[in-house]
């Protein structure tokens, strides 16, 4: 005999719905070949990111090997939200099994977590950087740079195992339909067939000290980045190091601003149109914007991109 339980009740909903953006065939062909355009430019961006430290020997240095991986993440985690989102906008369906949900879910935030993580390791080298110069060399060599961006990914794709399993276990047995392009856990919370506040207390409480954590790191390290700064005497040293840091900041204003909004508390009750706007720009347009900040702030990354369009050119002769 088998007795009522959570896993039986969410088994009774074998896939979902993602409403994504519910409008006319113009509108979302239109939608498609702009988010399609986005997909391949954030692509293209990135790659050119990741070349040009490959083979630009003046890049091998820790800054630009974090770079490179923070490009490598970006590239997935826009893979992982934007090819589903443009099938279900030319689908008729626009269905996603149970468990391809709650993959999409797992791989979407656990790349979220370590971009935080990455964030945060960046902020730390451009602290020893500038603000410990004779230190930084022996600090900050290229194996404990590589153990820091290893430790990134473990640590990223090992933290948010918990929320996806607490969420995957609670009753799913009425309307299987999400009113979002992606599986966010706001939405999915809001279809369980019962109330779980211990489970939104837990969400709650682990992405604001997730969030809140890195974000108070990450400000500490620039805080103190720029009282180094202004107590450099030459403006052009100065001028350096605001503009290579003033790329960090804005990335991370950027990220931290949207993601601060969605899930300090995940079902704060903000409207669905809300919710789509704010998961778009940080998973679709944060990524896009990324490579042009960290390419047109850089003298260096400038530089290693033309050699890399030039390489480029003469292989094609």
């Amino acid at each position: 005999m088998k007795t009522p339980g959570r896993h039986n009740h969410s088994n009774s909903v074998s896939e979902f719905i993602l409403l994504g953006f519910p409008c006319t065939a113009e509108i979302q062909i239109f939608l498609f070949a702009l988010f399609s355009g986005i997909y391949v430019l954030t692509l293209i961006g990135n790659l050119c990111i990741i070349c040009a430290v490959r083979w630009g020997h003046s890049l091998h240095t820790p800054m630009y090997i974090l770079l490179a991986n923070f490009s490598f993440l970006e590239i997935w985690y826009v893979t992982s939200t934007v090819p589903n989102m443009l099938a279900n906008l030319i689908s008729g369906t626009k269905g996603i099994s149970f468990y391809g949900c709650f993959l999409q879910f797992y791989f979407f935030f656990s790349m979220g977590t370590t971009e935080t993580f990455f964030l945060s390791i960046m902020a730390y080298d451009r602290y020893l950087a500038i603000c410990r110069p004779l230190h930084y060399p022996s600090i900050m060599t290229a194996q404990r740079c590589i153990r820091m961006a290893a430790s990134c990914w473990v640590c990223g794709f090992s933290c948010f195992l918990l929320p996806v399993y607490l969420i995957s276990q609670l009753p799913f047995c009425g309307s299987n339909t999400i009113d979002h392009f992606l599986c966010d856990p706001g939405p999915l919370m809001k279809l369980s067939c019962v109330p779980a506040p211990a489970t939104e207390a837990i969400c709650a409480v682990f992405n604001s000290v997730l969030i809140f954590s890195t974000f108070l790191f990450i400000t500490s390290s620039y805080t103190l980045v720029i009282r180094a700064v202004l107590r450099v005497p030459s403006a052009e040293g100065r001028r350096k190091a605001f503009s290579t840091c003033g790329s960090h900041l804005a990335v991370v204003s950027l990220f931290y601003g949207s993601i601060m909004v969605m899930y300090v508390s995940p079902t704060a009750g903000n409207p669905a149109g809300i919710q789509k706007i704010v998961t778009l720009f940080y998973s679709v347009l944060t990524p896009l914007f990324n490579p042009l900040i960290y390419s047109l702030r850089n003298k260096e990354m400038k530089v290693a991109l033309m050699k890399l369009c030039m390489t480029l050119r003469c292989a094609q002769i």
